[in-house]
C-alpha cells in the first residue's frame, strides 16, 4: 500500500465493517446489512484514495461486546498489516461499549496507524480530530444497549415464568414443536435412550459403565445426535474428532427434571458485559406440567433415592497433583487424568474406552525425570553461554504477549485457542502509573527458582515443580508410542523460534 510522499497519492486499504443485531429493534430496517453495505460502498466509489480491501459482517451480533468472528478477523488483517482503514456507518456499528469503543478510537487505532470512518457521524480521523462530542456518543450507544438489554431480559423472564421455552436448542430427548418454537415435543428416538438410561442405572449400572455401553452399541451421544439432524450445535468442550457418551453427560441426564414434564430455567445469569453465572437452585425458575414427561414420577423418584444412596463427597488423591492442568493426551487432546499417586493416563480412554483412544499413560517418576531434566539441560546450556539473563528476559516477554493476545494452534489435530483478558494498552496504562518498578521485581522474584532446575531434581519438592511448569510450560504431550513432547510457553528455550506471536486483540 503507498503512502504520501514522493508524489505518489495514499491508497487505504479499507475494511468495510457492518453489524446488525437484535437490539436494533424497530431501526433494523434503516440498518439493515445491506443498507449498511450500499451507504458504505457508495462512500467508497467517491473516495479514489480509499481501495476496498475486504467487507467483514457481524450478522446477529450484539454490539456490548467485542467477541465477534467478523471484527476479530478484522483485527488479525489490521495486525497483519493488511488494513490501515476501517468505515463503519455509525459508531453503534463498531460498538455499543463506551469504554472499550473509546479506547479503541483514541488508543489503538492511532497506535496501529489505522484511519477510522464513520459516515453518520461524520468522522474521518485523518481529516481531523476526533470531536469532543465523540465521548458522549459512545456513552448515549452504550446506555441505549443497556436499556434494550434491560427490556430484553424483563421479556425473557416473563416467558420462563410462563413456563415457554426460550433456549436455541431443546434438550436430549425433546425438540422444539414446529408449530410452537416455544413447546417442546418428545423426540421420541431419543427418548428412548433416555428412558435406556434411567433403567440401566436402576438396575445397578455406574454412570460410567453406561456411558461405555451407550458409545459401544454406537448410540450417538446428544451433541453428535444434534449434528446429525442438521442442528448447528457446537460442543464447546469438544477436543477430539469424535464425540462420545461421558460419565458428566449421564450424569446430567439423570439429574435433570425436564425428564419429568417440568420446565426448568433461568440456571445462569449474564450480565451485558460479563461471563455467565450459575444460579443458585433455589433460585431457578422451575414450571411443573409443561410438556409430555419421558419418565414417570416412581421412576424419577427412585433415581432420586439411589442418587442420593451412591453419593461420596469427593475425597482428592494423596499428595499435590504436580503436573493437573499440564498434561495431555498427545492423539485425542484430552487431558490426562492420575490414577491413584503414581500413574496418568489418557482421559478419553478412561472415561470412554479403548474405541476412543488407547489406554497408553506414563509414571509421575518418569514425567518428572524428563521434564526436569529437559529444563535442567537447557537452562545449563544458557549458562554456559552466559546468556541466562537473556532466557529470562525471552521468557519474560513471551509470557507478556501471552497475557494479552490470541493465538490458535493445531497439535494432533487439534485447534486450541486462547483469548486474552486484557486491552493491549491497558499495560502500558499500568506502567503510566508507576507500577513498572514493582512488576519488574516481582517478574524477577518470580524467575528465582528457574536457576534451580537441578535443586528440585534433588529435593523432589512439589510446590517448586509445580511453580516452575507455571513459569515455563504450556503443556506436556503423552502419545500412544510412549513419546513425551514439552511444549514451552515461550518457544524452544536454547534459542529456536517460537511459537507465533499472539494478536493483540481481547477476549
Amino acid at each position: 500500500m503507498s503512502r504520501p510522499g514522493g508524489g505518489k497519492a495514499a491508497v487505504y486499504q479499507t475494511a468495510v465493517y457492518i453489524r446488525l443485531s437484535r437490539e436494533d429493534g424497530d431501526k433494523a430496517e434503516s440498518d439493515s446489512v445491506g443498507n449498511q453495505r450500499k451507504l458504505l460502498m457508495d462512500f467508497l466509489k467517491s473516495e479514489p484514495e480509499l481501495s476496498l480491501f475486504s467487507e467483514y459482517v457481524d450478522d446477529g451480533w450484539s454490539g456490548t461486546s467485542f467477541k465477534r468472528p467478523a471484527f476479530e478477523r478484522m483485527i488479525r488483517d489490521i495486525e497483519a498489516g493488511l488494513v490501515d482503514c476501517v468505515a463503519v456507518k455509525d459508531l453503534s456499528r463498531l460498538g455499543r461499549d463506551y469504554i472499550d469503543t473509546g479506547r479503541l478510537l483514541e488508543r489503538y487505532f492511532p497506535d496501529m496507524g489505522v484511519r477510522f470512518i464513520s459516515l453518520a457521524d461524520g468522522i474521518d480521523s485523518r481529516k481531523q480530530e476526533y470531536d469532543m462530542l465523540l465521548p458522549i456518543k459512545n456513552i448515549f450507544n452504550e446506555q441505549y444497549a443497556r436499556d434494550i438489554s434491560r427490556k430484553i431480559h424483563a421479556v425473557v423472564r416473563t416467558k420462563q415464568k410462563a413456563g415457554e421455552f426460550i433456549g436455541a436448542f431443546a434438550c436430549y430427548g425433546y425438540r422444539k414443536s414446529p408449530s410452537e418454537k416455544n413447546r417442546l415435543v418428545v423426540d421420541e428416538r431419543a427418548a428412548e435412550v433416555v428412558r435406556m438410561i434411567f433403567q440401566l442405572f436402576l438396575e445397578g449400572k455406574g454412570k460410567n459403565t453406561i456411558a461405555r455401553m451407550l458409545n459401544d452399541r454406537g448410540i450417538p451421544c446428544p451433541s453428535e445426535y444434534k449434528r446429525l439432524n442438521g442442528e448447528n450445535y457446537r460442543n464447546g468442550g469438544r477436543l477430539s474428532g469424535q464425540s462420545c457418551w461421558t460419565y458428566s453427560t449421564v450424569n446430567k441426564i439423570l439429574h435433570s427434571e425436564m425428564y419429568l414434564g417440568n420446565m426448568v430455567q433461568g440456571r445462569r445469569f449474564q450480565r451485558m458485559r460479563g461471563k455467565a453465572k450459575q444460579v443458585d437452585r433455589e433460585n431457578w425458575i422451575v414450571v411443573e406440567g409443561t410438556h409430555e414427561a419421558i419418565i414417570d414420577r416412581q421412576v424419577w423418584e427412585q433415581t432420586r433415592k439411589l442418587l442420593k444412596s451412591r453419593y461420596a463427597p469427593f475425597q482428592p488423591a494423596a499428595g499435590e497433583n504436580v503436573f493437573a492442568g499440564f498434561v495431555r493426551c498427545g492423539d485425542c487432546g484430552r487431558a490426562m487424568v492420575r490414577k491413584g499417586r503414581d500413574r496418568y493416563l489418557c482421559g478419553t480412554y478412561v472415561r470412554a474406552g479403548k474405541a476412543y483412544c488407547s489406554g497408553h499413560g506414563v509414571k509421575r517418576q518418569e514425567l518428572e525425570e524428563i521434564v526436569l531434566a529437559e529444563l535442567a539441560r537447557a537452562v545449563e546450556e544458557e549458562q554456559q553461554r552466559g546468556s541466562l539473563a537473556e532466557l529470562f528476559e525471552r521468557a519474560e516477554k513471551g509470557r507478556m504477549k501471552q497475557g494479552t493476545g490470541a493465538v490458535s494452534e493445531k497439535r494432533g489435530g487439534r485447534k486450541k485457542e486462547r483469548w486474552q483478558t486484557e486491552w493491549p494498552w491497558e499495560l502500558a496504562e499500568q506502567t503510566e502509573n508507576g507500577q513498572e518498578e514493582a512488576e519488574n521485581e516481582e517478574r524477577e522474584e518470580e524467575f528465582c527458582p528457574l536457576a534451580g532446575v537441578s535443586g528440585i531434581l534433588v529435593r523432589r519438592d512439589d510446590s517448586s515443580m509445580r511453580r516452575l511448569l507455571a513459569q515455563m510450560a504450556e503443556e506436556i504431550l503423552i502419545f500412544e508410542d510412549g513419546s513425551v513432547e514439552l511444549v514451552c510457553l515461550y518457544g524452544d528455550l536454547r534459542g529456536g523460534e517460537a511459537h507465533p506471536a499472539p494478536s493483540s486483540w481481547r477476549q
